[in-house]
């Protein structure tokens, strides 16, 4: 099944800017993802081919090689040669690869720069993703989480070599150091990795005792990630250098830390401004009165009820939502009362409601009498 457009997925033009790109991936995958739709395999889908088209088309370099290829840029075979989708990403978040490898093959090197064919670039190691959990109090005060992960180190003994102190690696015979072989498929010439040193570019006889010729070695790493107030649900935080080590003693890739945040028992939110759908009880929508409102902070403010409020009127509490990201500045409030009828009245109480309701007229429910006029007069119209 042919892929979907990455610009139509994202619903907008081609000629989209890097600012328009983002408002739309953040709109989308604030609709689709997996904490807003739990259970919902097509939302997260969704949320999933959002994601893979904006890592896309927010770099220069692989958005380019999209415009001119299409999607098989990033397919096996295709002008890349860079199997498991965009930027070689495979199987998930982690393994973010060099699109400007494309470039390279077509352009020979990224950005123009010619490369020798006994040369390869370093490519940086493979960025990892992992999750924290927090709540909606936490989002407002700010907070810190501490994560344990476990990454790939360069190996200590050989420093990434992973040949045996002392000794050094070889070039492979067939690819000549590149790494790559080159196969003519029509007017196309495709570079694949090379089968015999597995696309490392290199042989190695005598391997390291340490990490047996890999050049890298699992360490665990305990990392403390600040999330500042007035986070939101599902950003993303980058810490640099903290992801897997890169082949050959290469740079170390990121980790990113993607923010979950528990929903509030009566709060909702929407950006900085927070909602709340709060019961009054009937006496005060009828004579007016004030009532506890909750705020994010644990405290309560009193909002005054004006006499003849109805049910779905709204009120402003300005100020009292959460903290805008890196800014003074914080939401407001959006109080929705509804009604309250009374329940499980005594005899005595019902005698004394239809006292009370038998002293009222048509004057005292204006939305009923002003429905029946209108009822009226869509009848008078047949």
């Amino acid at each position: 099944m042919a892929k979907a457009d990455y610009y139509a997925q994202l619903g907008v033009d081609r000629s989209a800017n890097a600012a328009e790109l983002k408002s739309a991936y953040r709109k989308l995958a604030k609709k689709y993802h997996p904490d807003v739709n739990p259970g919902n395999a097509e939302a997260e889908q969704k949320f999933k081919d959002v994601s893979e088209a904006y890592d896309v088309l927010k770099d220069d370099q692989s958005r380019a090689a999209y415009d001119q290829f299409g999607h098989a840029a990033f397919e096996q075979g295709g002008p890349g040669g860079m199997g498991g989708g965009p930027g070689g990403m495979g199987g998930g978040f982690s393994g973010f690869g060099d699109i400007g490898d494309i470039f390279e093959e077509f352009f020979g090197g990224a950005g123009g720069r010619a490369q020798g064919r006994g040369q390869r670039r370093q490519r940086r190691g493979d960025d990892l993703r992992t999750e924290v959990d927090i709540t909606m109090q936490d989002a407002y005060d700010g907070t810190e989480r501490q994560i344990n992960l476990t990454r790939a180190a360069t190996c200590g003994t050989c420093n990434g070599s992973g040949a045996k102190p002392g000794s050094q690696p070889t070039t492979c015979p067939v690819c000549h150091g590149h790494g790559k072989v080159r196969a003519q498929q029509g007017f196309f010439t495709v570079e694949r990795p090379c089968h015999h040193c597995q696309g490392a570019g290199q042989i190695i006889a005598d391997p390291c005792g340490t990490c047996r010729g890999s050049g890298q070695t699992n360490e665990t790493r305990n990392l403390s990630v600040a999330i500042p107030a007035g986070v939101e649900d599902g950003t993303r935080i980058r810490l640099s250098g903290e992801g897997n080590a890169g082949p050959n003693g290469a740079a170390y890739g990121d980790l990113y830390v993607f923010v979950n945040i528990a929903p509030h028992a009566v709060l909702r939110r929407d950006g900085a401004d927070l909602m709340c759908a709060m019961p009054v009880p009937f006496d005060i929508a009828v004579r007016g009165g004030a009532v506890n409102v909750p705020l994010i902070a644990g405290k309560s403010l009193k909002l005054t009820i004006p006499a003849g409020a109805r049910s779905g009127q709204q009120f402003r509490l300005r100020g009292k939502g959460m903290p805008v990201l890196r800014s003074r500045s914080y939401g407001d409030l959006y109080v929705q009362i509804e009604v309250e009828t009374p329940t499980g009245l005594t005899r005595e109480q019902k005698k004394r409601f239809e006292a009370f309701a038998d002293s009222l007229d048509e004057g005292n429910y204006p939305d009923m009498a002003e429905f029946m006029d209108r009822a009226k007069k869509a009848d008078a119209k047949r």
